[in-house]
C-alpha cells in the first residue's frame, strides 16, 4: 500500500529521533575511550591501508566511511532496492553532525572520568545505541548503511537479528584488524552486547511505533510485530 505524505512525515520524525538517540549512544561509547565500534574498526583499518598505498592528502577517515557506506548502498540497490529509502540518506547526512554535537557537549564530563565510570559509559552507550538503532529500523523509513547489512541478512535468511548482528560485527572487526585497525575492550563489548539488546528492543519499538503511526495516520500496522 502506497504511503501518504503524512505517514512518511511521521516515520521520518521517528527515524530522526532514533538517529539522535543512537548517536548519543555512539558518542558515549567513543568518549569512554575503550575502543571503537566494529564498523569503525573496519573503516579505520581500510583508511590506514589505503593511506599507505595511495599517500594522497584528500584521503580521510570520513571519506573512507562515506565511500564504504555508498558501496553498501550500491550493492543493495542491485540485490534488493526495497531496503534503500529516504531515511538511509538522512542517516548518512546527519549521523556525523549529531556525534559532533554530543561530543562537544559531553567531552568536559568524560575527560577526567575514572576507568569504572568509562566502562559504565561504554555499557550505557551500547544500550542507548541499540535502542535508537531499533527505532530507526522500525520507523521503516530507512536505515543506516552499516545496520542495513545485518537487517538484510536477517530478513533474507530468516535468522534472528540479534544473532546476525553479532556475526556481522565480528566480521567487521576481523576484517578491520586484518586491514590494520585497532580493536579495544569496548569493541568486544559492542560486538556481543548491541546485537542481543537490539534483538530485545526490535519488537518492543515496533509495536509502539506502529501504534503512533496508526494514531496519526488512521490506519492499521504495516509492519510485522
Amino acid at each position: 500500500m502506497k504511503r501518504s505524505i503524512r505517514e512518511w512525515t511521521v516515520r521520518i520524525v521517528i527515524l530522526l529521533a532514533g538517529l539522535t538517540i543512537a548517536h548519543l549512544g555512539v558518542t558515549l561509547f567513543l568518549l569512554s575511550d575503550l575502543g571503537s565500534d566494529p564498523f569503525n574498526v573496519l573503516i579505520q583499518g581500510l583508511f590506514r591501508t589505503l593511506s599507505r598505498i595511495l599517500s594522497v592528502s584528500w584521503l580521510t577517515h570520513g571519506r573512507v566511511h562515506i565511500t564504504v557506506s555508498l558501496l553498501i548502498i550500491l550493492i543493495l540497490l542491485v540485490v534488493d532496492r526495497s531496503y534503500i529509502k529516504i531515511g538511509t540518506a538522512l542517516c548518512m547526512a546527519f549521523g556525523g553532525p549529531i556525534i559532533d554535537f554530543f561530543t562537544a557537549l559531553l567531552t568536559p564530563l568524560a575527560s577526567d572520568a575514572s576507568l569504572p565510570v568509562r566502562f559504565m559509559m561504554l555499557i550505557l552507550g551500547c544500550v542507548i545505541l541499540a535502542f535508537g538503532m531499533t527505532m530507526v529500523i522500525r520507523s521503516d523509513a530507512g536505515t543506516g548503511p552499516n545496520d542495513l547489512v545485518a537487517l538484510v541478512i536477517s530478513e533474507k535468511s530468516g535468522k534472528k537479528f540479534s544473532i546476525v548482528r553479532v556475526i556481522v560485527d565480528c566480521a567487521f572487526t576481523l576484517l578491520g584488524v586484518i586491514a590494520g585497525g585497532i580493536a579495544g575492550a569496548g569493541t568486544l563489548v559492542c560486538m556481543f552486547l548491541v546485537g542481543p539488546v537490539a534483538g530485545f528492543f526490535l519488537p518492543v519499538n515496533g509495536r509502539w511505533i506502529e501504534r503512533i503511526v496508526g494514531k496519526f495516520c488512521g490506519q492499521q500496522s504495516s509492519l510485522p510485530g
